[in-house]
C-alpha cells in the first residue's frame, strides 16, 4: 500500500516540495513529493516528456528566428531587391507551430489537472498513500507559517508529535460506531518520543527489544492497514488519531531520511 498524502501539505507547505502536481513539478523540474505513488510518477514521466517535446520544438523555433537576415551589397540593390517571400513565410509558419503546440500544451494541461481534481481524491484514498490531517483556515492569520510547520517530517511537525516511529502492525481492531480502527504496533525504530537507547544526538534509534507495543486510532479514510504491514507513522500531541502512515520501503526510506535530517533542529523547538 503506497503512502497517502493530504494535498493541502504540497500545495501549501511545498504535499513537501507535492507538490506539486506532476504538471507543474515536469515544468519547474522539481521532483515529485516523498509518498508519491505508481499512478502519480507515471503521470510524471508523461507530462515530463511533453514538456521536453515543447522545449525541442520552442528551440527549433529560437534557431528559426535567431538567424540573420542577409543584407543587400548597396543602397541599389536594397531598392531594386524586395524582401524574399520564403523568408516572411518562414517566420509565419514557425509562428503557427509556436501557437499550435502552446494551445496544445495549455489543452492537455487543463485536461489533465480537470481530470486529477475529479479522481485524484478518490484515487489517492483508495490506493492508501501517505495520508496527512493537518489542514488549517489558509484566510487565518499566519495560517501559511502554521501549515510549513506541520508538515511531517519538518523540524516543527516533529517537536509537536506525540509518536513518530517505524514498526510492524500487529493488530488492527474496528472501533465500533466510527470508521476508524484501533492500530497495534510493534515499534522497530522510534523518532518521537526521543528513544532512551539513542543511536546518537537528534538521529532516533532502533527501540529496545523489550518495547510495549503502541496503540492509536486511525481514520479508515486515511489509509487501511492489517497485521504484517511495515508503515512509518505520526500522531500529533494530545491527538490519539495518527495524521500521517506511510508505506513501502521506498517511500518509508525517503520519509526516514527527512525525518532524521530535521531531528536536531526539532530538540531546539517548544511546541506552542
Amino acid at each position: 500500500m503506497a503512502a497517502e498524502r493530504n494535498p493541502a501539505e504540497g500545495d501549501r507547505a511545498g504535499r513537501d516540495p507535492a507538490g506539486q502536481d506532476a504538471l507543474l513539478a515536469a515544468i519547474t523540474g522539481e521532483p515529485l513529493p516523498p509518498g508519491a505513488g505508481a499512478d502519480a510518477r507515471d503521470e510524471h514521466r508523461a507530462a515530463v516528456a511533453d514538456v521536453a517535446l515543447l522545449r525541442a520544438q520552442l528551440d527549433v523555433l529560437g534557431r528559426v528566428l535567431s538567424e540573420p537576415v542577409p543584407e543587400p551589397r548597396d543602397a541599389a540593390v536594397a531598392r531594386r531587391t524586395p524582401a524574399p517571400r520564403p523568408r516572411r513565410r518562414t517566420f509565419r509558419l514557425a509562428l503557427g507551430v509556436l501557437a499550435t503546440a502552446c494551445a496544445g500544451t495549455v489543452v492537455m494541461g487543463l485536461g489533465w489537472l480537470v481530470a486529477q481534481g475529479a479522481g485524484g481524491t478518490g484515487d489517492d484514498a483508495a490506493s492508501g498513500k501517505a495520508a496527512s490531517g493537518a489542514e488549517h483556515d489558509a484566510a487565518a492569520p499566519g495560517a501559511g507559517d502554521r501549515e510549513a510547520g506541520l508538515v511531517f517530517g519538518t523540524p516543527r511537525y516533529l517537536a509537536c508529535a506525540r509518536l513518530v516511529a517505524e514498526g510492524t502492525v500487529t493488530g488492527a481492531e474496528p472501533v465500533p460506531g466510527t470508521a476508524r480502527h484501533r492500530i497495534t504496533l510493534r515499534v522497530t525504530h522510534a523518532y518521537e518520543p526521543e528513544p532512551e537507547a539513542d543511536a546518537g544526538p537528534g538521529t532516533g534509534g532502533a527501540a529496545p527489544p523489550d518495547t510495549a507495543p503502541v496503540t492509536f486510532l486511525l481514520d479508515d479514510t486515511t489509509a487501511r492497514l492489517g497485521p504484517g504491514d511495515r508503515v512509518m507513522v505520526g500522531v500529533p500531541r494530545q491527538e490519539p488519531v495518527a495524521d500521517t502512515v506511510i508505506t513501502g520501503d521506498r517511500d518509508i526510506a525517503t520519509a526516514r531520511a527527512r525525518v532524521t535530517a530535521a531531528l536536531p533542529e526539532s530538540r531546539t523547538l517548544t511546541c506552542e
